[in-house]
């Protein structure tokens, strides 16, 4: 079959674009190559094609049979400082790439690849909740979390108004190997080695829910091979391994046996405590199993 990955060069589009290729899928990349994109992230078998999710034609598309928009604007603090990058590519963009699968006689489904983030603080709930469901209201906190819930939303509404088959993916932070050097795992990886300081937002107890980032496109695989006759459907990609930011930083510390260094600083703007997911997915790799493996690999 043959499969488009919008930002498929970005860290998870491009484990994703990876696992089609050993399962033997054409593929077609599109990445417009923003700083989180690297173009030798993608395999060397897929067609790769750079542009803008927002210009993209059906004459670029071509025939496929399933889409994953994994295109995204991530950085929640870019965000705080503009969101109009969030709304061109979150918003437009999956509005026109909608509009394009929408006419497309061959689509089997489109996957809309969103977030925990989409729920909000779990802690601003008035009862105590420990996990999001696929029932819950929408309540983002940021204008990311925002973009990507009104993403969301057009994709339920494509699917209501115009027959559209499809699926929304909301899986928690992801880790592994490509993820952008900025991100907070490599952040701290590389500050504990080189004895540099860390920032730390707030009290560093916020806390989050982390998922290898195979695991996370395999799941997103399953809904492939194994959920073809669904028409509509939500699902949960989680671990349950929910941990604050300073479990993580003394973790890598005790990894790599160095004390870290690190400093408080005020607090993000909006900045949610608590992200968890319903989930029953299988899980392979915890990030404790991940760091140990792997954090004397110069790749991170």
């Amino acid at each position: 079959m043959r499969i488009v990955i919008t930002g498929g060069c970005g860290f998870i589009g491009s484990s994703f674009a990876h696992l089609c290729i050993i399962k033997n899928h054409d593929v077609l990349i599109i990445d417009k190559l923003t700083y989180a994109g690297n173009i030798e992230n993608a395999p060397m078998k897929a067609d790769i094609l750079v542009k803008d999710i927002c210009d993209v034609t059906a004459e670029d598309l071509g025939e496929y049979d399933y889409l994953v928009n994994f295109a995204a604007e991530s950085h929640v603090d870019n965000s705080i400082k503009d969101g109009k990058p969030f709304v061109r590519t979150n918003i437009e963009g999956t509005f026109n790439l909608l509009e394009l699968a929408r006419k497309n006689d061959k689509l089997k489904k489109f996957i809309q690849i969103s977030t925990d983030e989409v729920y909000g603080d779990l802690e601003d709930l008035s009862w105590e909740v420990t996990k999001s469901t696929t029932k819950d209201k929408l309540n983002p906190s940021s204008y990311y979390s925002a973009t990507k819930a009104s993403a969301d939303l057009l994709v339920e509404s494509c699917g209501r108004t115009y027959g559209l088959p499809y699926a929304i993916t909301r899986t928690c932070n992801n880790f592994g190997f490509r993820q952008y050097d900025e991100k907070f795992i490599p952040t701290i990886i590389y500050s504990i080695r080189e004895d540099k300081s860390i920032p730390i937002y707030g009290d560093g107890l916020q806390k989050r829910e982390w998922i290898w980032v195979e695991d996370n496109v395999n799941a997103i695989m399953d809904i492939i091979e194994f959920d073809e006759n669904s028409y509509k459907t939500h699902y949960h990609i989680g671990s349950g391994d929910v941990l604050t930011n300073m479990d993580i930083i003394n973790m890598v510390g005790t990894i790599l046996n160095k004390t870290p260094r690190y400093e408080f600083v005020t607090d993000r703007l909006g900045h949610d405590r608590m992200y968890s997911l319903q989930s029953n997915n299988r899980i392979t790799k915890t990030l404790f199993e991940y760091l140990k493996e792997t954090i004397y690999d110069s790749r991170l």
